[in-house]
């Protein structure tokens, strides 16, 4: 990296030393975008890299809840409302305990390119909580969502801020939280997505994550005149994104070998069937149970304590859909080794920079997250589309819907990348596309 964009990013890690994860995305983000500086300085001339990498407005609250036995517990809720030059603020809220202000401002930095792509009028933001839902009862988490809304709701609104799901936040916590905006405000709208089907939510959108990330593999592998049918698939993770992109690779003729949680993995002998999918999405979205429940339930099911999928045998594709940095340098070389020739991240920046650098040099198809799995954010932006009309679309068009904008997000990063003279280089053209439709409005609306 160097000139403009180099100089931008020095400020900022000077600035924020201590936030390495939004300081890993911005690096990865003004390194492509040197290709597009050079040609166009009217960006350099408005000063849009240094608006860009800071959020419009920071939201940072504190969450005063009882537990069952009476008890006051606190924790910090965040909102991060990173750019809404293009559409009001869209991004999910994350309940976990590694939750800080650093990881939610390189989530809601991710999100303003990832929403850019989807074509859909939508801002970048992103918010959260400390609080962890796991091992809390239905009670304490309806308090802990109500608690947590209370602050929040001022915030928010169908035209301001949408926030959806993400990790630890399910249909049960958006419910929670919905009810207690909509008694705040006394008004029924679209303000959060991934709501009931039968109070505005949307159908497809529990599957559209995964779905949107394996239809991506589909279209870069076209372009190398190959098809995930009979394909070995590697999937990481066992929550909402990583269920979905295994029921597509299904769908499809390929065969997932892999899932796993916190703890450790499981290796599919046979491949995943439906009766071992059936038995995982009850497991863990019913009882709430650990991935190593599978191997005690199936015998052609293996598990590897503390171990991640990318070493566990020979794969032609890897989906890593649990978390940020899951992905090495030595799991990439690892995935090189044994023949792997596509990788699409259904995770938000699951690879490390390092790993990147391995699959680029191999001629990997990889596909980072902010394209990728912008089916999710995607088929969400759909949700506020029927809100609005007070329509609700079949499962077939949103499906259909959802896949047509995977393939205009793939056609977007890969012209975009051939344009600026790094052909196949996905994240040089996700970066490009995605930036340019934000800055350019930026741009037109002045410096505010």
């Amino acid at each position: 990296m160097s000139g403009y964009a180099m100089e931008v990013y020095d400020k900022l890690s000077k600035k924020y030393p201590w936030e390495k994860e939004f300081l890993q995305a911005a690096k990865e983000v003004l390194e492509s975008l040197e290709l597009l500086l050079e040609k166009e300085p009217k960006y350099q001339k408005h000063a849009i890299l240094e608006r860009i990498v800071e959020p419009e407005r920071v939201i940072i609250f504190r969450v005063p809840w009882l537990d069952d036995n009476g008890k006051v517990q606190v924790n910090i809720g965040y909102r991060v409302e990173f750019n809404s030059a293009i559409g009001p603020y869209k991004g999910g809220l994350r309940f976990h305990p590694t939750v800080n202000l650093g990881v939610l401002k390189f989530l809601g930095f991710e999100q303003i390119f990832k929403n850019s792509l989807t074509g859909l009028p939508m801002g970048g933001g992103k918010g959260g909580s400390d609080f962890d839902p796991k091992g809390k009862s239905d009670n304490e988490v309806m308090k802990f969502c109500q608690a947590f809304m209370n602050e929040l709701f001022r915030h928010i609104g169908p035209d301001t801020d949408v926030p959806a799901g993400d990790i630890g936040v399910g249909a049960r916590e958006i419910g929670y939280m919905f009810g207690q905006y909509r008694k705040l405000k006394n008004e029924f709208t679209g303000v959060l997505t991934g709501k009931g089907l039968n109070w505005g939510g949307s159908l497809i959108r529990p599957e559209a994550t995964g779905y949107g990330a394996v239809y991506f593999a589909e279209e870069m592998l076209k372009t190398a005149k190959k098809g995930i049918d009979g394909m070995a698939v590697a999937i990481s993770g066992s929550g909402n994104v990583s269920q979905y992109a295994a029921q597509k690779i299904m769908q499809l003729g390929g065969k997932v070998m892999t899932l796993s949680d916190s703890n450790g993995s499981v290796y599919f002998k046979n491949g995943l069937n439906q009766e071992k999918w059936e038995f995982m999405m009850e497991l863990k979205n019913v009882k709430r149970g650990r991935i190593k429940e599978m191997a005690d339930k199936f015998k052609d099911v293996e598990y590897h304590d503390g171990k991640k999928p990318w070493k566990l045998g020979k794969f032609d594709i890897a989906l890593p859909c649990a978390t940020q940095n899951e992905l090495d340098e030595s799991d990439a070389k690892e995935l090189v080794k044994n023949g792997c020739v596509c990788v699409s991240e259904g995770a938000n920046m699951p690879s490390t920079p390092e790993a990147v650098e391995v699959f680029l040099a191999n001629k990997v198809l990889y596909a980072p997250g902010k394209a990728a799995n912008a089916g999710g954010v995607a088929t969400s932006g759909l949700e506020m589309s029927q809100n609005s009309i007070r329509l609700s679309w079949t499962r077939e068009e949103v499906d259909q819907k959802l896949h047509n904008i995977m393939i205009n997000i793939h056609k977007s990063c890969y012209d975009a990348a051939k344009e600026y003279g790094t052909p196949g280089n996905y994240v040089n053209g996700a970066n490009i596309a995605g930036f340019k439709k934000v800055a350019d409005a930026m741009i037109d609306q002045g410096v505010i």
